[in-house]
């Protein structure tokens, strides 16, 4: 028998169903594919991960299934999981113990970023926060095995995210609501960056790296907040507005 649900599982589950559902609103899902994952509170090599066959919108707190870092279920929930969710999500977690929680995603403008290769460049304020703080990481086909997964592992370090090459984009965070606004950020500059280029030939203002540092600087402080503490209660009275069902 497994032993009871702690608060702080619960918790977690919760806020992790509820970045699944914001993802889903926001046009940020792909049918049944790509995966946000987070580490389960005081269950070392533990994480939670969506049902393999679910869209994002149909991702609740119960149905979050548990799994260690080589994909292999801890609980006895009916759903499989995707084997590429291993290769990635399970090689981070189990490298970096700060990415509690992992967010990989297919959109439309992480997908046209991952085309360009300048990346992402510091054109918003958006964009500043993650300057210097993406890696990147070459397209290799499918992320299906442990040797890429270990050099995706070695590209990210202790960056705040990934560009993937030809797939795709990635953050980590030390909570889901950090990895959410993270990927909210990217998603903006994103967005606004590819959208400048295509207006104006590819030429675009870039602030110089001096003030980027310097935007990024401000932006971060001490560390004492982090991306989401203030902005997460504000997304999960949104979704409780629309449909609260993910905590079920």
């Amino acid at each position: 028998m497994s032993a009871p649900m702690t608060e702080a599982e619960r918790a977690t589950r919760i806020d992790l169903a509820a970045a699944y559902r914001l993802a889903a609103l926001n046009g940020w899902d792909d049918t049944i594919y790509t995966h946000i994952s987070a580490a389960v509170p005081g269950e070392e090599g533990a994480y939670l991960i969506n049902p393999y066959g679910l869209l994002f919108d149909e991702v609740c707190a119960s149905n979050l299934v548990k799994v260690n870092t080589r994909g292999e279920k801890l609980d006895d929930s009916p759903y499989a999981v995707n084997p590429t969710g291993f290769a990635i999500h399970g090689a981070i977690h189990a490298a970096r113990a700060s990415a509690r929680c992992v967010l990989h995603l297919h959109t439309e403008w992480g997908l046209a970023l991952a085309m360009v290769p300048g990346g992402l460049l510091p054109t918003t304020q958006h964009a500043m926060r993650l300057f210097d703080r993406l890696g990147r990481h070459a397209y290799e086909g499918l992320a299906l095995s442990e040797p890429e997964g270990q050099r995706l592992v070695k590209n990210l370090g202790e960056l705040d995210g990934l560009i993937l090459e030809n797939h795709g984009t990635l953050t980590v965070g030390q909570t889901v609501a950090e990895a959410y606004m993270l990927m909210h950020h990217l998603e903006r500059a994103a967005r606004a960056q590819l959208r400048a280029m295509a207006a104006t030939g590819g030429r675009v203002l870039v602030a110089s790296e001096a003030v980027a540092a310097r935007t990024y600087a401000q932006w971060t402080g001490d560390g004492s907040e982090r991306d989401g503490d203030a902005e997460w209660p504000a997304l999960l009275r949104k979704l409780d507005k629309i449909d609260p069902t993910y905590r079920n």
